[in-house]
């Protein structure tokens, strides 16, 4: 197994809840963002899902981190309006079910996942990279995991790699024109403003780091 330190179910509610935590941080920059291509509503609206999943997890009856991210996507699904509701409930779902009826991951199962992930999103939004969406974050930050792993870094190195490649992707949205959602309809006016969807999946990536910087059997905080 590629990265020999094991992502325990506490691993991933502690990345969940990072993840909340720094969309709740950086709600209104996120709303700034959608503001200039958007409906103005990409920070409060994750914000609400997530608050809602951080919720719900306590409750969870087991430590099966397949069902874990399932009740996050459904609880996105049904919380988050706009396209974020489908998109990332949808990446979720996926990763829930790659992981389904496991207590603990190795990273070769975390690239398994982010690849079901990703393909949901993609047959969801029906978008490419460069079409300036989340994609254009996500997609080079698992091929950077992949290729991470197959030199045989370390859970940490390879999760570094993927946040700089992450944050390269968001970056290069800026230049780009929209060609799918909300954003599309501004044409060439779109160019110019980073895109509030890879900067959310950049936020991601970046919480998964910072939550497994220990992750050791559950020891991530």
């Amino acid at each position: 197994m590629s990265g020999s330190t094991p992502i325990t179910y506490d691993d991933v509610i502690a990345w969940i809840n990072t993840f909340a935590a720094s969309v709740r941080d950086q709600k209104e920059y996120l709303t700034e963002l959608d503001s200039a291509i958007g409906d103005a509503d990409h920070g409060i609206n994750m914000d609400r899902g997530f608050q809602a999943v951080i919720g719900k997890l306590p409750g969870l009856p087991n430590r099966d981190i397949g069902a874990a991210f399932k009740t996050v996507g459904m609880t996105l699904v049904s919380t988050v309006g706009g396209a974020s509701g489908p998109l990332y409930g949808t990446f979720f779902l996926q990763l829930g079910t790659a992981t389904a009826g496991r207590e603990a991951i190795g990273l070769d199962d975390l690239i398994a996942a982010l690849d079901a992930g990703v393909a949901g999103v993609q047959r969801i939004g029906k978008a490419e990279p460069g079409d300036k969406t989340m994609l254009d974050t996500l997609l080079p930050a698992r091929d950077a995991l992949r290729e991470a792993a197959a030199s045989g870094a370390s859970l940490q190195d390879a999760l570094a790699r993927a946040v700089a490649a992450a944050e390269q992707g968001m970056l290069a949205t800026i230049p780009l024109v929209a060609r799918k959602g909300r954003a599309s309809y501004l044409g060439e006016r779109s160019a110019g403003h980073q895109d509030p969807g890879a900067t959310s999946s950049y936020l991601l990536l970046k919480a998964a780091a910072d939550a497994w910087s220990g992750a050791a059997g559950g020891t991530a905080n």
